[in-house]
């Protein structure tokens, strides 16, 4: 409770003083709201989902840096987004690590929809995250099925009542597991006309009997080319009504700003040049300038890239010679298996290469190799026309579709190669 005096979410009379980063590093989502559109991003639009740029966790680490240079009095460092955090597991715990290293000070927090949060909680409490937010907008399934369209949930999708039930399941078990282990819960409930509005009481009641300590009722922000687009904003009246019976049940947060995935500075005063930054530092270093001299490629005969990294088991290797390109070697991959560590193998077998050009690419290998600076480009056609782009910044018009792929960025990179 001590941190929450430091926390502008969960005091009000902290928002003046203390600030707050987003780190924008959890792009997918696994379920589908009707009031969600993730797609849109305007200067003046402030609510969750919305974000200039999505940041890999290295780069975020450096992004709080440089804000924490030129912002005073940052308290907090949050992820919301804009997907949901546990729909990218990897990506938030290696943030929550980096700028556990980094800023050890600071406050953690999450905001979730609650859905694969469960089997993380021990995780995040080891790395001292102290708040988490979960969205809970109904505790009828009947209800709920008016809201989401569906919930993406161990690699299998699930519609209407069965989303619902699961989603309210795998939600309400969290909040007791996040207080047994020290975690301070709020719970933000959408308020919808027309359909939960009537219903908030019963979310109130039931969240408090499982621990939760505070609640936020956020009116609806109808967004554009979604089901929910045509539904009014909740009036005033509605909302201090709401407010006024809730708060008999759940202490309540009424100084909400609905923030950005990618908030900066103040509650409810975003530091606007923080986007600007935010934009800069996913702004790719020309490849012509890299020291290292020569690119792998995964081709099965030497002239088109055509094989994807985690199926790629001899990688050709070029260089840029006066007479053009030279392939000057080839290069046995590890073998498939062994987790992560067969991507830090690759990454030390290909050392001396400033790219990889593949067909398709996990996250996960994706983020091994990039951290250690070799340039992951998913690409199909000539592999002259990939190191064309890399060793002499020409535009790449072959640049591969995931969804030509069995896999893609949806890989999971367990290391055990293609299906």
């Amino acid at each position: 409770m001590e941190k929450s005096q430091k926390h502008p979410c969960f005091n009000p009379h902290a928002k003046e003083k203390y600030a707050r980063v987003h780190l924008p590093v959890a792009p997918k989502c696994n379920i589908q709201c009707n009031y969600c559109n993730r797609k849109f991003d305007c200067v003046n639009e402030s609510r969750p989902g919305v974000t200039s740029a999505v940041l890999e966790p290295p780069k975020a680490v450096e992004y709080l840096e440089k804000l924490h240079e030129r912002m005073e009095h940052i308290s907090v460092v949050g992820i919301a987004g804009p997907g949901d955090p546990f729909a990218n597991p990897e990506k938030v715990i290696d943030t929550l690590r980096l700028v556990k290293q980094r800023f050890p000070e600071l406050i953690f927090c999450l905001s979730t929809n609650g859905l694969n949060l469960y089997d993380y909680i021990e995780t995040i409490a080891a790395l001292d995250v102290t708040h988490v937010t979960l969205t809970i907008n109904a505790i009828d399934p009947e209800l709920s099925t008016k809201i989401y369209r569906f919930a993406r949930y161990k690699k299998r999708m699930y519609q209407g009542l069965a989303a619902a039930e699961l989603l309210l399941e795998n939600q309400l078990k969290c909040i007791p597991e996040l207080k047994k282990h020290g975690i301070i819960v709020k719970v933000n409930t959408i308020i919808i006309p027309g359909i939960n509005e009537h219903h908030v009481d019963e979310v109130a009641k039931k969240v408090k009997a499982l621990g939760a300590d505070i609640m936020n009722c956020m009116p609806l922000y109808p967004t554009k080319e979604t089901p929910f687009e045509t539904l009014k904003h909740p009036s005033p009246g509605m909302m201090k009504a709401i407010r006024a019976t809730t708060a008999t049940i759940i202490d309540q947060m009424t100084h909400c700003s609905r923030c950005r995935a990618d908030a900066a500075g103040l509650l409810g005063k975003d530091d606007i040049d923080s986007r600007h930054l935010l934009k800069e530092m996913t702004k790719e270093a020309p490849l012509h300038k890299s020291d290292r001299k020569k690119v792998a490629v995964g081709t099965h005969e030497g002239m088109l890239v055509n094989r994807h990294l985690g199926d790629t088991t001899e990688f050709y290797i070029f260089e840029h010679t006066r007479n053009g390109y030279k392939l000057s070697e080839q290069r046995t991959a590890p073998p498939a298996g062994g987790g992560d560590m067969r991507w830090e193998k690759l990454a030390t077998v290909l050392d001396d290469c400033r790219a990889v050009l593949v067909s398709g690419a996990g996250n996960k290998p994706t983020g091994v190799l990039q951290r250690k600076g070799i340039m992951v480009m998913q690409m199909t056609g000539l592999i002259d026309e990939g190191l064309d782009h890399v060793f002499l910044n020409k535009p790449l018009k072959a640049v591969a579709k995931q969804d030509s792929f069995k896999c893609g960025d949806g890989c999971s990179g367990n290391a055990q190669g293609c299906a």
